[in-house]
């Protein structure tokens, strides 16, 4: 399956196609049984004084990274396939340039929602004041964001899937909690590999998906032209499926999950988690 766009909570048209299903509703915030926990504040960012090298003012004309629109020149994740538990999460409090290094040229902008949904990214390095998060839209590729305009929130989980083994692992604070027999891409739409995270999650109408919602993912096709037409700007999903059909490669490139698994996913797991899928 594929999530071709994700709308906002209060009823923007959705249009999402997935896996030969039928236009949905986009993802939402997460029940506040999935929020970090209660009382746990945000961390406040550091401030610009502290920036080692200066942000650069940003060039005219930079696109903003959306849920259909990606940018280029952003470096590619170092640590693809690391399975080392991401902690934190950032979420921005303003409209902000996203940097290819700290010091480098800005080479788009985020917004603090995406679609509608907040947005939050794992942050995966740190470095001279200035930090590095998963992109969205944008496959195994970081960018860099200077001290101010975003704050962090706690990350406690992670979702490990091996393509080679055809499972899905929930992991808890680094231990994993448990495993499940799943169904990935097709070899021509294969789910595509390196890490990512959990955008938010989307309320399917059709019954191929048990009833339940998806979990909306930050990871697009690898070959968009691989894809069936009108999904070159589709998102990849983790979903429950109507068949007792686990353990092959033949989904449009999400991760099916039988239906007690999904319901797990859904009251554990909140959006910003990271995702590695590994060969």
């Amino acid at each position: 399956m594929h999530l071709r766009r994700v709308a906002v909570l209060t009823a923007l048209a959705a249009a999402l196609t997935a896996c030969g299903g039928r236009p949905a509703t986009a993802p939402t915030a997460p029940p506040a049984s999935q929020a970090p926990s209660a009382g746990v504040p945000a961390d406040p960012a550091p401030t610009a004084a502290a920036t080692t090298p200066a942000a650069a003012a940003p060039a005219a004309g930079l696109p903003t990274i959306t849920y259909t629109q990606a940018a280029t020149g952003f470096p590619a994740d170092p640590d693809q396939a690391s399975t080392a538990a991401l902690t934190e999460g950032l979420q921005l409090t303003a409209k902000s340039p996203v940097y290819e290094a700290p010091g480098g040229p800005a080479r788009a902008y985020l917004t603090p929602q995406i679609s509608g949904v907040d947005l939050v990214m794992p942050i995966v390095a740190r470095r001279d004041g200035w930090v590095a998060v998963l992109l969205p839209s944008i496959n195994r590729s970081v960018g860099w964001l200077p001290a101010g305009g975003w704050t962090t929130r706690p990350l406690r989980d992670q979702l490990v899937v091996r393509r080679a083994a055809l499972t899905l692992t929930w992991v808890r604070y680094g231990a994993a909690q448990q495993t499940w027999t799943v169904t990935i891409g097709a070899p021509s739409t294969p789910t595509p590999l390196g890490r990512t995270f959990v955008l938010g999650r989307s309320s399917l109408p059709s019954k191929v998906y048990a009833g339940l919602d998806v979990l909306a993912l930050g990871a697009v096709p690898d070959d968009k032209n691989a894809v069936a037409e009108g999904l070159a700007d589709a998102h990849t999903g983790i979903h429950a499926w109507y068949r007792n059909e686990f353990g092959y490669q033949q989904s449009n490139g999400c991760v099916r999950m039988p239906p007690a698994a999904q319901k797990v996913l859904l009251d554990q797991v909140a959006p910003g988690t990271s995702v590695v899928v590994l060969p």
